[in-house]
Parts: C-alpha cells; structure tokens; sequence
C-alpha cells in the first residue's frame, strides 16, 4: 500500500468516526431534536453520490468511508424519527 492509500484511509477513518459520538448520543438520550432533517437528507444525499462515485473510482478509503458514514447517518436519521 502507497503512502497516498495510507493517508486517504487514515483521513477516511477520522471524518468517519466523527459521526459516531453523534449517534451514541442520539441513542442513549433518545432526543434528535437538534438534527435537521434538511441537514440528514442533503448530506446522506452526498454521501451516496460520494459513495457512487468511490465504486466507479475503484477507490478503496473513498467507498469504505462513505459506506460507513452512510449507515452512521441513515441511523442518526431512523433514530431522529423513531425520537420525535
């Protein structure tokens, strides 16, 4: 593996646990009420396209990042509506 790959793993990995704070906290106080749908909806929106565009790049960080922001999202999203 190049240091380019290591680098775009190492980024991916950050900006992708980012998220997880947000849904363990989502989680334990059963309250969303500060997500914006609009926000959720437009960034899953990315996210998939990012995720489109890792596959057809056969980009390795860019499609396991996004596939794990995704799931960390639609979850934020189930758990904002299962909350309100």
């Amino acid at each position: 593996m190049d240091f380019v790959t290591i680098l775009g793993l190492v980024a991916a990995s950050f900006t992708t646990f980012a998220f997880l704070p947000q849904m363990i906290k989502t989680w334990q106080t059963k309250s969303a009420k500060d997500v914006s749908y609009t926000m959720l909806i437009i960034f899953i929106i990315g996210i998939f396209l990012w995720l489109l565009y890792g596959i057809f790049r056969h980009d390795v960080a860019i499609i396991i990042a996004n596939f794990i922001i995704l799931i960390l999202n639609l979850i934020i999203l189930w758990l904002k509506i299962k909350y309100r």
